[in-house]
């Protein structure tokens, strides 16, 4: 999501930073290895998100940290999705920041998040795209941990945080699909027996 960067106020010639951390229905790129998926945020997916105590960083690092919000991060979630704006610290790494984004250097940013522990929270279908095995829409966000001016966005991060409750789903859908298909050959197998015998029967009777 480009970001942008206008002074506080005509009094105050303070450099803020603002832009969307994520915004609906818009699908990410391929995320995954063995398994490769694409994602996108369902509207209202922040209706019961805590976003209490959310840093602004740079690239997700904790010790390059912008703004706190109730401090200096205000989020503002809209009906295109969540749109933040932070006046960073005075600090080397957030003047570099700031001379990046004026360059268009850096322009982007993600976020990073854990998704509600409900079955309704998020869904996983079947992709039709080439090289995608699922497609994922997250539709409850439990808790917002960063937003994050990032240099390659695509949700690294919020992968490896959501990571291991989503994997765990495609892994009980590879297995009901493997049950599945196990099930499948041994019914083709009972009816080729089943075949066979009314066939050695017929013969039998002859």
């Amino acid at each position: 999501m480009p970001v942008q960067i206008r002074t506080a106020s005509d009094e105050n010639d303070e450099p803020l930073i603002e832009g969307y951390a994520l915004k609906y229905n818009k699908p990410s790129q391929v995320l995954g290895g063995f398994v490769r998926f694409i994602e996108q945020i369902a509207p209202d997916a922040l209706r019961d998100c805590d976003m209490s105590n959310v840093v602004t960083t740079i690239n997700h690092d904790q010790n390059q940290v912008l703004g706190r919000s109730g401090v200096n991060l205000t989020l503002t979630p809209d009906d295109v999705g969540l749109r933040f704006s932070v006046t960073p610290t005075n600090t080397s790494f957030a003047k570099d920041l700031i001379t990046n984004i004026r360059a268009g250097v850096i322009n982007q940013c993600s976020f990073a998040f854990t998704v509600a522990d409900t079955d309704e929270a998020q869904d996983w279908v079947e992709s039709t795209r080439e090289g995608v095995d699922y497609e994922r829409t997250i539709r409850q966000i439990d808790h917002l941990y960063d937003v994050s001016i990032v240099t390659t966005p695509a949700y690294p991060d919020t992968v490896a945080t959501v990571g291991q409750r989503s994997m765990d789903i495609v892994k009980r859908m590879q297995s009901k699909d493997d049950k599945a298909a196990i099930q499948l050959e041994r019914q083709k197998m009972l009816r080729e027996l089943d075949r066979q015998a009314l066939l050695d029967s017929l013969k039998g009777g002859n």
